[in-house]
Formats: C-alpha cells, structure tokens, sequence
C-alpha cells in the first residue's frame, strides 16, 4: 500500500513580530501548520526572539519560496533597536538547509539596496505562545493593529508572490 501519509519540512523564521509574521506564512500555499512563539539559537543569539515555526509541503511550495516571502515582509537590511526581540534569522534544522538557506539570501541580496542583515542559524529552542494571541491575526483582522501593521505586509505579499499566496485566505482584502 503506499503511503499517503504527507511528509513535511519545517523551517523557523524570525524578523517582525510574531502575529506578523505568523500571518504571513498561514496565507501561503503548501503550509500546513504555523507556530507563533519564541526562537532561540546558539550564542550569541541563544535569547529568545519573537519568530514561527513553519510546516510546509516542499512539493508545494519550495525553502526558496518561504525565504523570499520572508526576507520581502519584514526590514531584512536594517538593524533597528529592537532586533533582540526581533531577530532577523532563518533557524535551520540540517546542515543542507543552512547551505540552502544561505545561497537563497545570496541569491536574492542584489534586489536590495543595503546588506540584508537576516542570519542563518541552528535551531535550538522554541518556547510557543500563550493559546489566546496563537492565530491573533485571522481571529481578528479588524482589530486596529491588523489593519496598520499586518494588512499592508500581506497585501504586499500578495502583489509580490501571487503564485505562492493562498488568496482565499486573504479574500477579505481588497488590492
């Protein structure tokens, strides 16, 4: 008999704030699961930063994909002050997808005007948010900080990655 069962990749990311971010890669085709919570790596960055981890169908969307939405929805090439509780990072699992990861960022840096910032690091620990703000973003998408701060990342995603967006998750807006 073969097997149905779907086998599933994952990959951390981290950048903005988690209701953001987590947002961003619900509305994306191929992922099954997001977890909203708190990323740690190795020192020097083995605090914890607002980030998700993302379950995803490699045969429907590709690690090239996730890394181009990520590195377009949130100031990849600026290391504001508050970059502790927002580290810009890609957490890996493997060392193939350091290597992927890392060619990725390569690959897209001349479509940026500065030096994208975003690291490349081992995936140590997550500690998952609070059951109330989990999905905070499709429970309330009218709520005023939806409206400011997550509405325009996805529209903008939307007009960017159109073939990777699940627009019947984001028909509510309107581009």
């Amino acid at each position: 008999m073969p097997n149905t069962q779907l086998q599933l990749d994952k990959i951390a990311l981290g950048g903005s704030c988690h209701w953001c971010t987590e947002a961003i890669f619900l509305s994306l085709k191929g992922v099954a699961q997001v977890e909203q919570g708190w990323v740690a790596s190795i020192a020097p960055h083995d605090t914890f930063s607002e980030g998700v981890i993302v379950h995803f169908d490699p045969t429907q969307i590709t690690l090239r994909d996730l890394i181009a939405a990520h590195l377009y929805s949130h100031s990849c090439t600026s290391n504001h002050a508050m970059r502790v509780k927002y580290r810009s990072a890609i957490y890996v699992y493997s060392a193939q997808q350091h290597a992927q990861a890392q060619q990725i960022i390569a690959d897209f840096q001349p479509e940026f005007d500065n030096k994208i910032i975003t690291r490349v690091q081992p995936f140590v620990a997550f500690t998952p948010s609070r059951d109330e703000i989990v999905n905070y973003y499709f429970k309330n998408p009218s709520k005023p900080f939806c409206q400011t701060y997550i509405d325009p990342k996805l529209k903008r995603l939307m007009a960017q990655f159109p073939q990777v967006v699940d627009h019947a998750k984001l028909a509510h807006l309107q581009i």
